[in-house]
Parts: structure tokens; C-alpha cells; sequence
């Protein structure tokens, strides 16, 4: 599997940095299979912090194996269970099983904009998810721990 990472730096070795802001998926080191998600991510960090240049970072992983030999979380779809789990993320309490590696729905800009009417109280669940159904969403896959990045095989970079 190709995974890529968008960046404002070349990142070849991938490490955990504790984050000042909640994530869908908690804390982690976050890559996606869409390429383009990756190149617009690139370019928003770079922007955002003006320096380095937007880079897209390409990975390979060999996903039977980092699969079976680390936990994994693994949400097939944008649903009940993968709404509870990025809104007790984005909020800063999630106190579940933490697992090496996470691999689901991304909550983009679109997305978020519906997670956070349901964090507030203005969409029930069940008109949330019905909102996620008719969004196109991309993926996203989080090592969450020093354990699920030596799976992690940098192959090179873009710069877009």
C-alpha cells in the first residue's frame, strides 16, 4: 500500500510529536492513499506556517504484516461507531483502548463542519450520519505509536 503525507518539510523518518489541537484520531503520525488529499494538506501547512516548502511525502507499507502484528482500529465506514470515536477525539476525551495503528474515514473541512453541529447539540446522531452518507470522504491512516512506524518505509518526496 502507498500512503502519502503532506508537509511543509521533507519528513523521512516519521516521528510522534504531541499536537496542540485535537485530531480525528487522537495523536499520531497521519497519512492518507489519496494523493490529492495529501498535495491540498501540503500546501494548507506550508501556508499556514510559512516556511519550508509543500511536500508530499511517499510511503510504503506492507499492510498484511504491520496489519497483524499491531492492533489495529479499523473503521469501514462513516458510522455510528467511527462518529463517537472522532467526537470524543476532537474533544479531547477519548479514554478508550489505544491501538497502534487507525485506519478510516477523514473528518475534512466539509466533514468537520457536520461533526461539530453534532458536538454542539444542533444535529441528533442519526442526522449527522446521514449528512457523512451523502459526502464523498477520503482516508486516513494514523500510526499512534513508535511500535507502528517501524512498518513505515519512506520512498521518497514531491514537491507539489
Amino acid at each position: 500500500m502507498i500512503l502519502y503525507h503532506g508537509s511543509n518539510m521533507v519528513v523521512e523518518q516519521p516521528k510522534l510529536i504531541k499536537q496542540n489541537r485535537f485530531l480525528d484520531f487522537g495523536f499520531g503520525f497521519y497519512t492518507t492513499t489519496n494523493r490529492e488529499q495529501a498535495e491540498n494538506f501540503a500546501l494548507k501547512v506550508a501556508q499556514r506556517r510559512k516556511s519550508g516548502e509543500a511536500t508530499m511525502n511517499i510511503y510504503s507499507i506492507e499492510e498484511k504484516k504491520a496489519f497483524k502484528e499491531c492492533s489495529l482500529l479499523r473503521f469501514e465506514a462513516p458510522d455510528e461507531k467511527w462518529l463517537d470515536f472522532v467526537s470524543a477525539n476532537r474533544q479531547g476525551n477519548y479514554r478508550g483502548k489505544q491501538y497502534d495503528l487507525i485506519y478510516g474515514a477523514v473528518a475534512n473541512d466539509d466533514v468537520y463542519r457536520t461533526i461539530t453541529l453534532y458536538m454542539t447539540g444542533i444535529l441528533s446522531k442519526e442526522q449527522a450520519l446521514t449528512a457523512l452518507k451523502i459526502r464523498k470522504l477520503f482516508d486516513q491512516m494514523v500510526f499512534a505509536t513508535e511500535k507502528s512506524l517501524k512498518y513505515l518505509h519512506f520512498e521518497g518526496r514531491e514537491t507539489v
